[in-house]
């Protein structure tokens, strides 16, 4: 295939959020685009998802942005609270800051079938019951190999078949990922309608609870994490009894053990750091193959970005292939690998960084504001919103006022990692950990824009 992407036939593994994005943006480009799913249905299933700035924005690229705001509940603010006592500790007035780059707050089942039905109805075909078993690329044009037996050929193959991705495996072979030791339960329990659209945190020892509206304010969704020693396997629709979860957070505050008491169905998954995939496509003779989302790039929830790289991944290796044809997939993966894929969708006034670095088993700590674009070493980019100093060496974080009072919790959650926005500290804290020694972090960025919390 040479030239734009427009009359390609183009194979999609996976009709998750990733799958669904790049087969809509393809189609609106002209390709002949085929899903395939390995589910018998599109069910109701999964918990709450939140599109931050970055993923709004290529929704509506996408022509879905009433559909986001009518089925979304936008986020007023984040509050973060000591998880045993309930004490409030910071309160992040969203509305105020950032009025129209606030948050969504969603089902992921609406999301699932709002890009369904955008794709449905721009000419894309989504093929359910298929199991690919395998994907040979040693030919002139990809070929997939269903369980059943059947094999189909195309010109573009596209892999957004998540972390056991059979299109990664055939460009990366065989990785193993190792297990971060915690585990996190979903669930989602009926809400009073009435409560504030804002994301909760409550934090405790070895253990936090984020929770937020969705549909409409009628339900709650939560996501509970717990540090923990023994190993639990991968993938989050795993039923687990509601009575562990309540158990782990015996010890929180009255309203967090009132939410886990309507809980009566949950989900638990163990939480593995994967590599990022050294190959994201392979050029043929007479075609490709590409992946992207949780198959390029896997993440963990604590910054809430899984779905929205997946839509800023759809949109850029969309509109780089319409372009370059073939030759955007190389594109892809260096435009990624520089940082830059996401640079189109920024707005002015959206600025400043946070890295937070996850080399060594380190697991990123939450942070709020505007993401961007997930830097490829393993670093998030393109956020504003706090930060700090954190090292399971180096004391609590401290403000200019105050001393952080959840450093114990960052110092669990981030072995290495510095965020600042205010250039006129970046050199000083690179002295100080220099001389002190005070972690090993892997780099300090610093951005205009806020002032944060910096060690003193």
């Amino acid at each position: 295939m040479t030239g734009g992407i427009k009359g390609a036939s183009v194979r999609v593994i996976g009709a998750g959020v990733a799958g669904l994005s790049v087969a809509l943006a393809l189609a609106q480009r002209g390709a002949e685009v085929q899903v395939l799913e390995q589910a018998a249905a599109l069910e109701d299933v999964g918990a709450g998802v939140q599109i931050s700035r970055n993923g709004a924005v290529v929704l509506g690229a996408l022509g879905l942005g009433d559909g986001l705001t009518a089925r979304g509940v936008q986020g007023q603010g984040v509050a973060l609270f000591d998880g045993v006592s309930g004490r409030p500790v910071l309160q992040l007035d969203l509305a105020r800051i950032r009025p129209d780059q606030r948050p969504f707050y969603l089902h992921r089942a609406d999301l699932i079938g709002m890009l369904r039905d955008a794709a449905v109805g721009a000419g894309v075909r989504i093929v359910l019951g298929v199991k690919v078993q395998a994907v040979d690329l040693s030919g002139g044009r990809p070929k997939i190999v269903q369980q059943n037996g059947g094999t189909d050929e195309c010109d573009l193959l596209i892999g957004a078949d998540g972390l056991k991705s059979v299109v990664h495996r055939a460009l990366n072979g065989v990785t193993a990922p190792f297990f971060t030791r915690q585990a996190a339960w979903r669930a989602v329990i009926p809400a009073q309608g009435g409560d504030e659209a804002v994301a909760e945190v409550h934090m405790g020892p070895g253990r936090h609870l984020v929770s937020y509206p969705i549909r409409g304010g009628g339900l709650r969704n939560i996501v509970a994490v717990e540090e923990r020693g023994s190993w639990l396997a991968e993938g989050w629709s795993q039923p687990d009894d509601p009575a562990n979860l309540r158990a782990a957070f015996a010890g929180f505050s009255p309203p967090v053990r009132g939410w886990l008491d309507q809980v009566t169905e949950t989900g638990i998954w163990g939480l593995f750091r994967h590599p990022v995939a050294r190959h994201w496509y392979r050029d043929l003779p007479q075609g490709g193959a590409v992946i992207l989302g949780d198959a390029a790039h896997p993440t963990l929830p604590f910054l809430a970005q899984g779905a929205n790289m997946a839509l800023e991944d759809a949109f850029v290796l969309a509109d780089l292939l319409d372009r370059q044809g073939m030759g955007g997939m190389a594109a892809f993966q260096a435009q990624w690998r520089r940082g830059a894929s996401g640079s189109w969708m920024r707005q002015p006034g959206m600025h400043g960084c946070i890295i937070c670095a996850v080399r060594g088993g380190g697991l990123p700590i939450w942070r709020w504001g505007l993401p961007g674009r997930f830097h490829p070493r393993g670093w998030w980019r393109g956020m504003t919103g706090c930060g700090g100093m954190m090292s399971r060496r180096a004391g609590p974080a401290r403000s200019g006022v105050e001393r952080d009072p959840c450093g114990y919790m960052i110092r669990r959650l981030v072995p290495r990692a510095f965020v600042t926005f205010d250039p006129d500290v970046r050199h000083q804290v690179c002295r100080l950990w220099r001389q002190q020694q005070m972690v090993d972090a892997d780099a300090v960025v610093a951005f205009p824009g806020i002032r944060l919390i910096i060690p003193e």
